[in-house]
């Protein structure tokens, strides 16, 4: 029996991307915020273009953030100092347009009775910060659990900022896209098939220049036995790539969804990460879903899960939990879903305790994805449930 082929594509982008420098801003004002102030709520949104930074939202806090400070360091730190290319850390404008929380969606959230008071006394009651569905996703393509065209894109992505960062190929400028298709042999997958990469440069680079030393110093160190001479490999299709960046593309907080969770391989329910405090379920939720089909793929109850869940704001418990795992799964969905509903607290106030939300980074996050991330500690890609989900499997 023959098996059908198939190709998945996932896509990912740089730091320097122009909505990739939106996102990490605006994390970089929640991490800012949250270490002054752990109650504070935090929903931060940025818009930048040619030579202009406007960071707006709403946040209520006791602490105080110089945004302009910030942005400049953020926008250093990822390499835009190189003067004659529209956007410079030294001389960007930044606009700040920052106003408190809705009073409404406090009284939501912590409820009208325990307004003032503290956080330990919240306890579980905590609501929801905003209705929505979230969705978390694993799969047995890699040791991460993640699927493997995302997984691969991610990396070649951290790579094009490392051989800029490290001068290895010093032309090398901070936008940059990457996309990899992969081809599958049923579900299991075989080799890659197309390689994509577009990468800012400095100006009087040759485009065959440009080729062989990604080839070399990029595409082989991340892909090598995925590939083959059959292997396609595209850079900067669209010609020259000189100007890019924010003088190229407006950024703003948030555009970049699929590219931060599953690649296309899973629904996504709508809702960002960046910016937002862990109250808000599109974050501590998304990352709680990822948490539990980890852990299902991992204790071996299935070879791909893809788990669902809904809030409504102000209340802490979800209004619905569905677990799918598309005929892989080693007993039936409803058995595995009663299992995590066994398993899991999905109210937002333990699952900020059991991730430790609030101690957490978010900078780091905010390129290259929220999962399967090897270089960082993350508890929600820890696997450590899988035992106690296998023996609530009934």
């Amino acid at each position: 029996m023959t098996t059908s082929r198939s190709l998945r594509t996932s896509e990912s982008v740089t730091e320097g991307h122009p909505d990739k420098v939106a996102d990490r801003i605006s994390d970089a004002v929640l991490d800012a915020v949250l270490h002054g102030d752990r109650k504070a709520h935090v929903a931060c949104e940025t818009f930048l273009t040619t030579g202009l930074v406007i960071v707006g939202g709403e946040i209520t806090t006791k602490t105080y953030v110089d945004i302009p400070a910030l942005v400049r360091r953020v926008v250093s730190d990822i390499g835009y100092d190189r003067p004659g290319h529209g956007f410079h850390h030294a001389d960007c404008a930044v606009l700040s347009a920052i106003k408190e929380q809705s009073t409404d969606i406090r009284d939501a959230v912590e409820g009208s009775a325990r307004r003032r008071a503290k956080e330990e006394d919240l306890g579980d009651a905590l609501g929801a910060g905003d209705q929505g569905i979230v969705f978390g996703y694993a799969r047995s393509d890699t040791e991460t659990l993640m699927p493997l065209p995302i997984h691969l894109a991610h990396r070649l992505a951290q790579r094009l900022a490392e051989v800029r960062k490290d001068q290895t190929l010093p032309f090398l400028l901070p936008d940059g896209k990457t996309q990899v298709t992969v081809e599958y042999d049923g579900e299991r997958p075989v080799r890659v098939h197309t390689v994509l990469l577009a990468a800012q440069h400095e100006d009087g680079v040759k485009p065959s220049e440009l080729q062989r030393e990604l080839e070399k110093h990029v595409v082989r160190p991340i892909l090598g036995p995925w590939l083959d001479a059959k292997t396609r490999l595209l850079v900067n299709t669209s010609g020259r790539f000189v100007i890019g960046g924010p003088a190229s593309d407006s950024g703003v907080t948030g555009r970049k969804i699929i590219v931060d969770t599953y690649g296309g391989f899973a629904p996504h329910g709508g809702g960002a990460f960046s910016g937002k405090d862990p109250t808000k379920v599109d974050r501590s939720g998304a990352y709680m879903a990822r948490y539990v089909a980890k852990n299902l793929v991992a204790a071996g109850l299935a070879r791909e899960a893809e788990v669902e869940i809904a809030y409504a704001i102000g209340r802490p418990e979800p209004l619905a939990v569905r677990v799918v795992t598309h005929g892989t799964g080693a007993v039936p969905d409803s058995r595995l879903r009663d299992a995590v509903l066994e398993t899991f607290d999905l109210r937002p106030q333990p699952i900020i305790q059991k991730l430790r939300l609030l101690a957490q980074s978010y900078e780091p996050l905010s390129a290259y994805g929220h999962f399967g991330r090897t270089d960082l500690d993350l508890p929600w890609e820890r696997a450590d449930a899988a035992k106690r989900l296998a023996g609530a499997v009934r």
